[in-house]
């Protein structure tokens, strides 16, 4: 449970009821769990747009995260250039952290995908979760994960008790996965997080064809940001300043609307409640009759020798549509891989491997949206907060569910940025 002190009560209830009573001017408490790094732009475009608005919020943790090569140095690069626009920003807006408070945040996260069985061992960063998720606070910590979701998989294996202390918004996708271990574990242990799954909602940030002229990515940066400060300067380099920024609607949740109600408008998108998480085992493989939900967890089974090595081994390669995921031993002469298709496809996989029965399976499957399909028994069950992307056919962007529940405040937030870009006019 939260602790509550007796002096400036704001009506907190215990989390598992979900009825915080949300209060505008006080500043959310956040930890960014993000993949920046050198494939991964738009997380520094994302982090710059957070330093901008860092007087808004409790800035607790930055805290690097698997795949795009993400490490603690990126976070640094950033508040180095912050650091050089800090003083102008300061003239407007005086509760902005200074640069080495953000410094003595940023810690190093894993740097590898979790095992099958979603977790492994403690990091800087899974630890610096666990902290921050105790400290006495009238409020929740939100965890905004802009990447790979082990950290938080760690944290909740090693002290589960902070799930009543946090609430999560996790950009999914792609995110999902590259981190299907570790999402597995939290689904199937932790349904009862508090949780915010955003696999598609997000994309209504870049997909602008219904955008004003001026708000497009492709004009934004020449009509708000050239020549506006170090942070201005920098951003050319990530997608040539073409905004993108995929993981900033965590941050934008917080930022309009009432975050408390996940179901109702916000900068950041609406959601709708969702009780399970779709789940597929597949025994021995699968052919194009197996279909289900993209995002979905497929879990594939094979068997094969008894061998001496410890359980979650890697003992072969799984290929699926072009790339490549690590095969486990599970013990027992039994093998698993998981995969989640980050949008509808008609995908094929095969194995290779030193053992011969594991070496050269192959299979297709379908995946179908909109997510998340039909039941199977299977499926994760989750508990009363775990919400997803809205259904509903007129939300749709193309084949991205919910897109337009994000899309719509395109002008309203980029417009409020623009206002923002303007106090590092020299």
């Amino acid at each position: 449970m939260l602790r509550i002190s007796l002096v400036g009560i704001f009506a907190f209830v215990a989390m598992s009821s979900c009825k915080t009573e949300y209060n505008e001017s006080v500043k959310p408490r956040i930890l960014i769990n993000s993949d920046i790094g050198g494939t991964d732009p738009d997380d520094f475009q994302s982090m710059i747009h957070l330093l901008m608005y860092a007087d808004k919020f409790q800035i607790e943790g930055l805290v690097s995260s698997p795949f795009g090569d993400g490490r603690k140095s990126n976070f640094l690069d950033i508040i180095d250039l912050y650091e050089k626009d800090y003083l102008q920003l300061k003239k407007h807006a005086a509760d902005l952290p200074a640069p080495k408070v953000l410094r003595a945040v940023a810690k190093q996260g894993a740097i590898a995908a979790a095992p099958f069985k979603g977790y492994t061992t403690s990091t800087e960063g899974s630890e610096w979760i666990i902290k921050c998720a105790k400290r006495e606070s009238e409020q929740p910590l939100w965890v905004l994960v802009w990447g790979g979701i082990e950290d938080l998989a760690q944290a909740l294996h090693d002290a589960p008790e902070i799930k009543e202390n946090i609430r999560v918004y996790w950009i999914g996708g792609p995110n999902k996965k590259w981190s299907i271990n570790a999402y597995f574990y939290l689904a199937a242990e932790h349904g009862d997080l508090w949780m915010i799954e955003a696999n598609s909602t997000y994309r209504g940030w870049f997909m602008d064809e219904d955008s004003p002229k001026s708000y497009t990515g492709e004009a934004y940066y020449d009509n708000f940001i050239q020549g506006r400060g170090a942070l201005g300067k920098d951003f050319i380099n990530y997608y040539q300043g073409r905004i993108k920024m995929g993981d900033t609607p965590s941050l934008a949740y917080l930022m309009k609307g009432d975050p408390n109600d996940p179901t109702g408008e916000s900068w950041g998108g609406s959601f709708e409640k969702i009780s399970r998480s779709p789940r597929k085992i597949f025994e021995g493989g699968s052919t194009t009759a197996d279909s289900l939900a993209a995002y979905a967890t497929i879990e594939w089974k094979f068997k094969g020798p008894d061998i001496m090595v410890p359980d979650d081994s890697v003992v072969f390669k799984f290929e699926v549509q072009g790339q490549v995921w690590p095969g486990y031993y599970l013990g027992e002469g039994m093998y698993g891989v998981k995969y989640s298709s980050k949008k509808a496809e008609n995908g094929s996989y095969k194995t290779s491997s030193e053992i011969y029965e594991l070496d050269g399976l192959t299979g297709e499957y379908v995946s179908i949206t909109p997510w998340p399909g039909k039941s199977s028994s299977d499926d994760y069950k989750l508990g009363n907060n775990w919400y997803t992307d809205k259904l509903g056919a007129a939300l749709f962007i193309k084949d991205q569910q919910g897109a337009k529940t994000i899309s719509r405040y395109r002008e309203a937030f980029l417009g409020d940025w623009g206002e923002r870009w303007k106090w590092l006019e020299k």
